[in-house]
């Protein structure tokens, strides 16, 4: 039996369940077991040098259960196509687990990003960068720019459907208490699970004294439809130079879910890049998906 499969067997059909309501609904996973050498459609080139129209390379930083490549197979392209320097990192992997990452502790995997944001930066000569996270990859470089640092290397983060207060999952994990030692199995075998249970000591620790930090301007889109980071509107963020904007209040059609807002819903995009650069900002809209 493989060593993940023999991790996951204790756990009770609850735990299970809500292993498979974070999972992202990715593409297959790419043919080399290194997905971070996988091609990766124009962005991850450690040659591109960002343009006086975007100075800052922006640095995608995937979620739970996901990897850098099969999370950004819609985003990534969008941004190269508009003259971004794009890179994304794997970060979070257990041994033994290939291509679902973000399963470690949620403190050593913002210490991977810092290290990947310096890579960027040297190699792209900029001062800053910017991040754009989904789901654990919005609410993880919190981490990063509060205690690692990072303050002084990110002008922005913004988050797609971040797990800034993590979730309840529908009220799911008020129901762990009925399982003896399961909060104790998840920290031990998918610790970034039980960091975001809501109420989790990181999570505690991450939000104590203010959700945000001076310098780093932060965006928090999100949809009522998420059905993972829960109650939704847990995912805003207070404090200055914070923007959260609620989907369906751009586009009221708009039914993505968790999955969706950060794979494939092109309003959510165009809300991204007036994010990257609020001067050049333009309305978004449901006709946002054109173009």
């Amino acid at each position: 039996m493989l060593p993940w499969k023999r991790a996951l067997g204790p756990l009770t059909a609850l735990l299970l369940a809500l292993t498979v309501m974070a999972t992202p609904a990715v593409a297959a996973p790419p043919t080399s077991p290194n997905t971070a050498a996988a091609p990766s459609s124009g962005w991850n080139d450690y040659s591109c040098k960002p343009s006086s129209a975007h100075p800052r390379p922006v640095v995608l930083v995937h979620g739970t259960l996901a990897n850098s490549v099969d999370n950004w197979l819609g985003l990534a392209p969008y941004l190269v196509n508009r003259g971004y320097c794009v890179f994304s990192l794997d970060y979070g992997q257990l041994p033994g687990v290939p291509f679902f990452h973000g399963l470690g502790p949620i403190d050593a995997s913002a210490g991977q990003l810092a290290t990947y944001v310096d890579k960027v930066l040297a190699a792209t000569g900029a001062a800053k960068a910017d991040v754009v996270g989904h789901s654990q990859g919005g609410m993880m470089p919190r981490y990063y720019l509060k205690f690692l640092g990072g303050a002084a290397k990110v002008n922005a983060l913004v988050g797609i459907a971040p797990s800034n207060r993590g979730s309840t999952l529908l009220g799911l994990t008020q129901l762990l208490k009925y399982f003896p030692g399961a909060v104790d199995l998840l920290n031990e075998k998918t610790p970034a699970l039980a960091d975001q249970i809501a109420g989790s000591p990181f999570l505690t620790k991450l939000n104590a004294g203010g959700d945000t930090v001076p310098g780093v301007r932060y965006t928090v889109i999100t949809t009522r439809y998420d059905e993972v980071v829960t109650p939704y509107r847990s995912q805003f963020l207070t404090g200055p130079d914070v923007r959260n904007v609620l989907l369906q209040d751009l586009c009221p059609v708009d039914i993505s879910e968790h999955v969706a807002i950060g794979t494939i819903d092109r309003i959510a995009f165009h809300e991204v890049t007036n994010a990257l650069d609020p001067a050049r900002a333009t309305p978004t809209t449901c006709s946002s998906v054109i173009g």
